[in-house]
């Protein structure tokens, strides 16, 4: 499954790009490993030609076109580009890819896609991460020496012009990735579509920091290991790591988009919001959003409603009461704790849908007035806790029905068993032979003893006793239920106009 990826580079020392692709560079530094003697080592094996530099090197082409042309002579401008054709490691195998073969498609490849730049092809036989696949690096000056024919996918006078400079459009990048496609397909190697991208978008600077990140996390619990203490974290976590695992969490829990940006706020203090179709998320701690393409497919405007539909319909509908309330949050406390200025925006707007919720249910109960909403309260809890007290002790007198019909149950089934030991002949062998029916039958007498019953009642007459004890229990348990939900709004509501009146006054003294 070959690859495509383009790095751009303002370096104006082109001798470093040579230098880069036949000597062995430090994966995480990207120094040169040096050998015994300080000199740099060479690269095991690679292949390398130039294109398009006539007599001279790559770098004093480069240099020439420059000069010839004034061009790349600021800090900022691109002074090259360098494209990545990265082979699947079957195909060596499978395939008969070889480094000869590879370095060919990548001359043909640069020969029809970058007429007219000086360029290096160089082909190397494994990657950084050592996974047995054979690459292709093409690096092509920034400018255009001479005038080519113009194809179909030139779309800008650059893109053929003399003295022109080549541009990495999003255009530019689907036609060359059709193009790998083509010839890994005329090759017969592995392919896979380079256009629908990736459904996890991962940098460049993102996957080193991976690397890196990996690597001082294996050091420090090596170290770790050898004094005998276990490591807290095995798997390196980069920033954008951590985002994906937050969206995902809440992506997965919510029902509709407003309450999809609701939690992400309320839980991680993560912003999200829509421009021009797309969705872009703004993480706590930073000033820049960061634009969901650049996270991955399921995080982009259509995956996310398709997602939040397939939520709604598959978990029941929960059935919210109009007169239910939430608490307000201390804004000032909360924003202590480092959270963003879109956090103090959600907390804003909570608190008002709050207010909001406490108003209408006083005003619908006529509890507007402090004394009232306090009576009521004080009856409440007195309903409250006689309900509860009538609840539990039925429990406790049906608990012990339940236990007095279960032994009389057991006494009566193994009362002939406990009668027939008294005549056995061999009592020690009937004990064995009924052990469990004696047991049942010792255990209930025991019972009975212990609570001074020496008339059984009938089981009927229990049975009936249970039914109704539970048919009572049902009514206080009803009560209690209705006294706790009202109890807890009303005191809910009571405690925020209390916090509302308190930041209110707290706003004016700093005033």
């Amino acid at each position: 499954m070959a690859t495509l990826k383009h790095i751009s580079s303002k370096n104006s020392d082109y001798t470093a790009i040579e230098a880069y692709l036949i000597y062995q560079h430090d994966a995480f530094t990207g120094k040169q490993l040096l050998d015994e003697q300080g000199k740099p080592k060479l690269r095991e094996s690679y292949l390398l030609d130039t294109l398009e530099c006539g007599d001279f090197s790559f770098a004093t082409a480069c240099l020439l076109a420059n000069r010839k042309y004034g061009k790349n002579s600021q800090h900022g401008d691109i002074k090259s580009h360098q494209y990545i054709i990265s082979f699947d490691p079957r195909d060596a195998a499978d395939n008969g890819l070889t480094m000869e073969k590879a370095q060919a498609l990548g001359l043909k490849f640069c020969e029809e896609n970058f007429p007219g730049h000086p360029a290096i092809v160089c082909t190397h036989p494994d990657g950084h991460n050592h996974s047995g696949n054979i690459h292709v690096h093409i690096v092509i000056g920034s400018i255009r020496t001479r005038e080519v024919e113009r194809k179909p996918y030139m779309q800008k006078p650059r893109d053929w012009r003399e003295g022109m400079k080549h541009s990495s459009t999003a255009q530019t990048m689907r036609h060359l990735r059709v193009e790998v496609m083509e010839l890994c397909e005329v090759a017969g190697l592995y392919q896979i579509d380079l256009l629908n991208g990736s459904k996890e978008r991962v940098s460049e600077a993102e996957y080193w920091a991976r690397r890196r990140g990996q690597q001082k996390l294996d050091l420090a619990n090596a170290a770790l290991t050898a004094t005998e203490q276990p490591p807290k974290q095995k798997k390196f976590e980069t920033v954008k790591d951590t985002l994906w695992k937050q969206i995902s969490s809440v992506l997965y829990r919510a029902t509709s988009f407003e309450d999809f940006s609701d939690k992400l706020m309320q839980q991680y203090g993560i912003v999200v919001k829509e421009s021009r179709g797309q969705l872009s998320y703004l993480p706590a701690g930073r000033t820049k959003f960061i634009r969901a393409k650049h996270l991955g497919d399921k995080f982009d405007k259509a995956a996310v409603l398709a997602t939040l539909q397939a939520n709604a319909e598959r978990k029941p509908k929960a059935q919210f009461k109009q007169d239910t309330i939430g608490k307000l949050i201390d804004i000032q406390s909360r924003m202590t704790e480092g959270k963003g200025i879109g956090y103090k925006r959600w907390l804003t707007k909570h608190n008002l849908k709050v207010m909001a919720q406490t108003v209408n249910l006083l005003q619908e109960k006529g509890l507007t007035d402090e004394d009232a909403l306090n009576q009521r309260i004080a009856e409440l809890e007195t309903k409250y806790h006689d309900s509860l007290a009538v609840v539990k002790d039925l429990e406790g007198r049906m608990k012990a029905n339940k236990e007095l019909r279960y032994h009389i149950v057991a006494y009566t089934n193994t009362k002939s068993v406990a009668q027939q030991l008294k005549t056995a002949k061999q009592p020690a062998a009937f004990e064995e032979q009924h052990r469990a029916e004696l047991t049942a039958y010792r255990a209930a007498a025991a019972y009975f003893k212990a609570n001074d019953l020496t008339k059984l009642p009938s089981p009927k007459k229990l049975e009936a006793e249970y039914t109704a004890m539970a048919s009572e229990k049902a009514k206080f348990y009803e009560q209690y239920k209705e006294a706790k939900e009202e109890l807890l709004k009303l005191k809910t509501a009571k405690q925020n106009v209390a916090s509302f009146f308190r930041e209110e006054e707290q706003a004016q003294q700093e005033r």
